[in-house]
């Protein structure tokens, strides 16, 4: 007898199988039980029927509590019904574990309640549904950079300098001296960038944000490639079709899940690159046409990305931030420095930013300035600066954040479901 999984029942039809999960749900019309067993790949009906099973194991069925662990023999057979187009004929049932009363029941449930049973919450078709989509993308992120001549690169988390803003940085003692949770890996694959030529990073980044919004998670999983001899143009080239991509992978593998979740795919498959490509102060005369009161030469706010999004079939790669608004190492436009090489793709349907990044500055002149400036410590960045005297060379890069990515593309309304057990301010358990 084989032992089987209910993704790939249908290589066992006709065969006797043991299958081992938990009792997602019955129902009985008292000679025959109806039992939906989930195993982790998916939920398959096992019908029991007493007049072909053993008496105290037909009685155990009647018991057996929601979520117990449970084993099923039975014979896969066919049924046109089945949302999966098989189910299971059973002979024999045993509890391995019977559950206690289960929190999560049939009826509504407010969202706080569910983040407190979030171990739990898990389990059912929809996160399952979001996290197989998770899974799919984090694969074809890592197929395509694979695929492209990227080479795989690991990114120190533990950092003794800020990257991104030092307002926004997780401190911690590191042997007496301070260290930080890293927010971004970019700088390290810099130099990783000026050794292999393209490179990428993939791993966790830390953000303390005091952020409530449905975008905005402390912990989160970011991408970041980089790539020596490139500009802002080729960077805005293998951004977008990198995300076009990602998008095809989830649409090619993921369309049950998308199903489940009632996502309309319409505007997915409408990820083709080209993208629109809008210069900053384009994008601001275009809000303003559109009732935003945003000034020139500040950043962008989600309602600002919003609408801006809207106005698009697909995602679009805004271009030429102000330098103000973004890092010290962005490198400044040198037809107006008041601009940098910047770009930021927004996806639509309100979801906003997924991709940031931009050219990096070559100069270490203009790099110094720039530490400077922003009243960065010079001594912390001494590594940096040396990419600068050895050979330096044009180049650029960006980072996806994950989790943003899952939203929109399944269409979520808040970030918190995107990874299993989310970080956000005030939430740490479980």
């Amino acid at each position: 007898m084989d032992k089987a999984v209910v993704d790939r029942i249908a290589q066992f039809e006709g065969q006797e199988v043991l299958l081992q999960g938990w009792l997602a749900a019955k129902r009985s019309s008292g000679k025959i039980h109806f039992l939906q067993v989930r195993d982790g790949t998916g939920t398959i009906q096992c019908v029991l029927v007493k007049a072909n099973a053993v008496e105290d194991e037909f009685a155990a069925a009647d018991r057996c509590p929601q979520e117990s662990s449970v084993e099923v023999v039975g014979v896969v057979r066919k049924d046109a019904r089945s949302p999966i187009g098989f189910e299971v004929d059973a002979s024999r049932f045993r509890v391995v574990s019977a559950a206690e009363p289960y929190p999560i029941s049939p009826k509504d449930h407010g969202t706080a309640f569910l983040m407190e049973h979030r171990h739990l919450w898990l389990r059912s078709r929809r996160q399952h549904a979001i996290l197989r989509v998770r899974a799919t993308i984090i694969r074809a992120i890592r197929d395509y950079f694979d695929n492209n001549g990227f080479l795989l690169v690991d990114t120190p988390i533990l950092t003794p300098a800020a990257c991104e803003g030092t307002t926004t940085l997780f401190e911690l003692d590191y042997f007496g001296e301070k260290a930080y949770l890293t927010q971004s890996g970019q700088l390290y694959n810099e130099a990783t960038a000026a050794a292999f030529g393209k490179v990428y990073c993939f791993g966790p980044t830390f953000r303390a944000e005091k952020s409530k919004t449905r975008r905005h998670l402390m912990e989160f999983w970011m991408v970041e490639p980089e790539m020596a001899f490139a500009d802002l143009v080729e960077n805005m080239r293998v951004a977008e079709e990198f995300l076009a991509y990602v998008v095809g992978r989830v649409l090619d593998e993921r369309r049950t899940e998308l199903a489940v979740l009632e996502r309309d795919i319409k505007p997915l498959e409408g990820v083709q690159a080209p993208f629109p490509r809008i210069h900053y102060r384009d994008a601001v005369a275009q809000l303003r046409t559109h009732g935003s009161d945003i000034p020139d030469g500040d950043d962008f706010g989600g309602d600002d990305e919003t609408i801006l999004t809207k106005l698009y079939d697909r995602p679009i790669i805004v271009h030429h931030y102000p330098t103000a608004v973004k890092a010290f190492y962005m490198k400044r436009d040198p037809d107006d420095p008041t601009h940098c090489l910047s770009m930021d793709v927004l996806a639509p349907e309100g979801y906003g930013e997924v991709i940031g990044g931009g050219q990096r500055e070559e100069s270490l002149e203009v790099l110094r300035a720039a530490i400077a400036a922003h009243k960065l410590p010079e001594e912390a960045f001494g590594w940096y600066l040396d990419l600068r005297r050895f050979g330096s060379v044009p180049h650029a890069g960006f980072g996806l954040g994950v989790e943003r990515t899952v939203a929109w593309i399944c269409g979520l309304p808040h970030i918190r479901e995107t990874i299993p057990f989310p970080r956000m301010l005030e939430k740490i358990t479980p």
